[in-house]
């Protein structure tokens, strides 16, 4: 059975890969004792600094009030009731503490969680627990979510991307401009798209513009209409 909510600390660890933001202070919350254990071994060795540790949604808001962490990392079902805790504490979290960033773990794709999180702004991501075991991915995500983008796991938008409705708000993105939303749900930045599509990140950025324009986003900072970019793309699922 998982521990209760404890405090910890420690400097972080550079790991000289450039993967993780050196000392980042991180709050994990998790009720399986040995993923959240592991998480922390990782994170440390990572160069980051594991401020926390919790096994529920009461103990995470605790430990943030308490600590006031860069990120979070949380799962969303957690005791008592193993629904939505989680999700319910990053919510308040996101409230109370603007600028922290937060990564929620989930063991299913669940559409309306990752599009909930996402109209919160910026610095938020989503991920399925599968996708921990791949190190280096989990800890760039947790580097891009802390450096400020909204991540959703890949498998969750292929699935979106097959799943089409009428009166698709999509319909008139061309295939390209498609594929460069798709990553950017992923939480890509400009240059990374570019990289993916083996294109140049000005090509990149004409494509974004395209793509703003054409959903008739309203004017705002480019990275708050990128984020609703994102939620048009869920929601036309």
């Amino acid at each position: 059975m998982a521990g209760p909510a404890r405090p910890l600390a420690g400097p972080g660890r550079p790991n000289g890969d450039g993967c993780a933001m050196s000392g980042l202070r991180v709050l994990l919350a998790e009720d399986d004792v040995l993923l959240r254990e592991g998480l922390a071994s990782l994170l440390e060795r990572s160069g980051y600094d594991v401020v926390g540790q919790a096994a529920d949604g009461r103990g995470l808001l605790a430990l943030a009030r308490e600590t006031r962490p860069e990120l979070v990392v949380a799962d969303i079902r957690m005791p008592p009731t193993h629904t939505t805790e989680g999700l319910e504490a990053a919510r308040v979290i996101r409230e109370e503490m603007p600028d922290t960033a937060i990564l929620v773990l989930s063991a299913y794709a669940e559409v309306e969680h990752a599009m909930e999180l996402l109209a919160s702004g910026r610095r938020i991501g989503y991920l399925l627990k599968s996708r921990v075991s791949d190190v280096d991915e989990f800890l760039d995500t947790l580097r891009r979510v802390a450096s400020g983008s909204s991540v959703v796991d890949p498998a969750l938008v292929r699935e979106l991307v097959t799943a089409r409705r009428r009166d698709d708000p999509l319909e008139a993105l061309s295939a390209r401009e498609r594929e460069v939303l798709t990553l950017m749900a992923e939480g890509r930045s400009n240059a990374g798209i570019g990289r993916r599509l083996w294109v140049t990140e000005g090509t990149v950025e004409k494509h974004v513009g395209s793509i703003l324009t054409k959903l008739s986003l309203p004017e705002a900072d480019d990275d708050h209409r990128r984020v609703l970019a994102v939620i048009t793309f869920l929601e036309a699922r």
